[in-house]
């Protein structure tokens, strides 16, 4: 029997609470009392530690037959796969959820299930409401319809992540950050990586159990992050740092037009296919002129969602390097842990010679700087080059 909680790894304590809040609505819609059971929640945790993956897994334990999370049952499969009539996903594209988009989804999730046993309604990364769009959300869960359930996923419970009053109505589970070990056991079990490969893999995602995987099949993936972890010995002067900060973002940038080229043509085919492009005669023709508008509105989202797969991009190679230099702290302190990078021991070991441990905290701080720069919008160049700069200087 396959397990909807299969793939949340190394998260016991928290698959037990949703296994109990799962029978629990099951006890709810046979007029049983249900304890445990609550209309919403929030998934916290460390990128990697699977908030998507246990909402989405909870969705279908809410929604199986059996009530019990079986894998097997259709309300189960179709959750998983993201075409439960009764399940509505909202994973952004672009760098907010507007409250339009937020308005329409409370609305439809108020309706009462048309063929499972609840309204569910999933946000990913709910950090990214607008503050409209947390208040339409709010409103929905102080009055919330008597079938209907929010499952919310956010790195924090921090006033920063989401409002302080949609917190206090929502029930919190927290996910750590898996160990290695646990990865590297997932990536061999479930995916028939090698052992040695998946030990490697899961060590330099840090717990990040998709990049991990990324890694382990992915070769662009994996010299991506050697390029990345090559900064540190090009950093010999000013003019070398700012051809690494260039270098550090036209990849990140490459990478994300990779990403969204696919799925940016085949929604631009579809739409002009829908307004009668290719058709003939007037009728068609005057379509098309007067669908400028839907076009550009399109070009906007895509534009959106291009800028967001960028700032993820270069955030992934920022982890990387703040695992380099953690393990250079590492080495310098005598601390009895792995390094993140196997394959960069030797370099860290180097730079933990010359460098002091105030130098290489001031380095760790510079990258986690420039990660908060860009989340709070600075321009991504400025701030990259602003953080090289001090990864030369010290």
């Amino acid at each position: 029997m396959t397990d909807v909680f299969a793939d949340l790894v190394g998260q016991d304590e928290a698959v037990e609470t949703l296994r109990r809040a799962a029978a629990a609505g099951a006890s709810v819609l046979s007029g049983g009392s249900g304890g445990g059971m609550t209309h919403a929640w929030i998934f916290t945790g460390p990128p990697g530690s699977g908030r998507s993956v246990a909402a989405r897994a909870f969705a279908a334990a809410l929604q199986c037959e059996f009530g019990t999370g079986c894998g097997e049952c259709h309300g189960c499969h179709t959750t998983l796969a993201g075409t439960h009539s009764d399940v509505r996903f909202v994973v952004p594209e672009g760098l907010s959820i507007g409250v339009g988009e937020m308005r329409a989804l409370v609305l439809r999730a108020a309706s009462t299930p048309s063929g499972g046993r609840w309204q569910v309604l999933v946000i990913e990364d709910a950090d990214r409401l607008t503050e409209q769009a947390g208040n339409a959300l709010l409103k929905a869960i102080e009055e919330p319809p008597p079938r209907t359930v929010f499952l919310l996923c956010t790195p924090s419970t921090h006033p920063d992540d989401i409002s302080v009053t949609i917190r206090s109505r929502c029930r919190v589970v927290p996910l750590g950050q898996p160990s290695a070990t646990a990865v590297a056991t997932v990536l061999a079990s479930r995916d028939g990586i090698a052992e040695d490969v998946a030990r490697w893999a899961a060590a330099a995602a840090q717990g990040h159990v998709g990049r991990a995987k990324r890694l382990a099949r992915d070769p662009e993936a994996r010299k991506r992050r050697e390029a990345v972890l090559a900064v540190p010995r090009r950093l010999t002067g000013v003019g070398a740092c700012f051809d690494a900060a260039s270098a550090l973002i036209e990849a990140a940038e490459a990478e994300a037009e990779a990403a969204v080229a696919e799925t940016d043509a085949n929604e631009r085919s579809a739409l002009e296919t829908a307004l009668g492009a290719g058709g003939t005669g007037r009728g068609a023709a005057g379509a098309i002129r007067g669908a400028a508008g839907q076009l550009k509105d399109l070009e906007r989202r895509q534009k959106s969602r291009a800028t967001r797969a960028q700032r993820d991009a270069l955030d992934r190679a920022l982890v990387d390097l703040v695992g380099f230099y953690r393990d250079v702290l590492a080495v310098k302190m005598g601390a009895p842990v792995s390094p993140v990078h196997t394959d960069t021991a030797p370099l860290a070991s180097a730079a933990a010679e010359r460098w002091t441990a105030e130098s290489t905290l001031r380095r760790l701080e510079a990258i986690l700087a420039c990660r908060d720069a860009i989340e709070a919008n600075v321009k991504p160049r400025i701030a990259v080059e602003s953080m090289m700069l001090a990864l030369w200087r010290g």
